[in-house]
């Protein structure tokens, strides 16, 4: 099903949110949040601290569109996926290209993802704003699974299959933060999820009775 593409005025506020959390980023990663405020980042990001104020509730809040950035690329390739594709194979193929840094872009998010994680490690309401991103692409990706998952299939399997993939790249992305290895290869952030999908799904969805 088609989407609606977004408005001039939408793309403009996309563009202005992602400034300043790159601005955030930046200064999260030099200072450490503690020694940041919102001014900072607004002064930063070269925009009025009334304008950091209407698109985000606090300094750590912020940075959560670049938390989201991947997992957005990564619910957009899912969706993608050709018709009849195991949802298993699907999930694994996803994950394995959203995280495996092919591209600016893509080295870009991981590499601010890394920062941020890092940084939070010591700020209680920075790791509150990353578990609050990975809540909510949990739900966001239940929406994807249903709309491919075979007929019939139970709501429960395909609520817990979400919440696998998604613990899956927190799991991998936070395990890799905490070391220096690689954007690509082993021990890089697509080698890990899906380790850790394989570890959390046994094998993935179950068909509905009757299919198997």
């Amino acid at each position: 099903m088609s989407t609606k593409p977004p408005s001039l005025t939408e793309r403009r506020k996309a563009a202005t949110q992602l400034d300043i959390a790159r601005a955030a980023a930046e200064l999260f990663t030099e200072r450490g949040p503690d020694d940041t405020t919102a001014e900072d980042i607004a002064q930063r990001a070269g925009v009025a601290l009334r304008t950091f104020y209407r698109y985000f509730r606090s300094k750590q809040d912020a940075v959560a569109p670049l938390l989201a950035g991947g997992a957005d690329r990564w619910r957009a390739g899912l969706a993608a996926t050709e018709p009849g594709t195991s949802l298993p194979a699907a999930l694994e193929r996803s994950i394995a290209g959203s995280l495996g840094a092919e591209g600016p872009e893509a080295e870009e998010g991981l590499r601010w993802t890394r920062g941020l994680l890092r940084a939070a490690e010591r700020d209680p309401a920075l790791r509150a704003v990353w578990y609050r991103v990975n809540h909510e692409s949990e739900e966001r990706l239940r929406a994807v699974l249903t709309a491919l998952a075979p007929p019939g299939t139970d709501p429960l399997e395909l609520r817990l299959t979400a919440a696998a993939a998604t613990a899956a790249i927190r799991v991998a992305l936070e395990t890799w933060s905490q070391t220096d290895a690689p954007l690509r290869g082993e021990g890089a952030p697509a080698e890990l999820a899906v380790r850790c999908l394989r570890e959390l799904t046994g094998g993935g969805t179950r068909r509905p009775a009757g299919e198997e």
